[in-house]
Formats: C-alpha cells, structure tokens, sequence
C-alpha cells in the first residue's frame, strides 16, 4: 500500500502533495492511533496544529 501512495506522489501534477502521519492518543481508551492524510504543502502545519 505504502508503494502505492509513494509512486501517486511522485507525479508531475502532484509536486505540492505530501503524506503526513500523526499520532493521537484516544480519551476512552488511553491507547494511540495513527492519523494519515495526504494534504498540500501549505495545510501540513494546520494539520498537526488540529486535534
């Protein structure tokens, strides 16, 4: 799946894409899960600043 994702991101059209992952704890649970997105260059900080 991760080759996938990385060959679609190399595309010409696609050069301000990038994958971002982040890691949020839950509040039932306590455990931690993984957020991934594929977003634009200039959302990458809005992204991790969200919870």
């Amino acid at each position: 799946m991760a080759k996938k994702v990385v060959a679609s991101l190399k595309k010409a059209d696609s050069k301000n894409l990038v994958k971002v992952v982040k890691m949020v704890k839950s509040e039932k649970s306590g455990a931690y899960t993984f957020k991934e997105d594929i977003i634009g260059k200039e959302f990458t900080e809005e992204f991790f600043k969200n919870k």
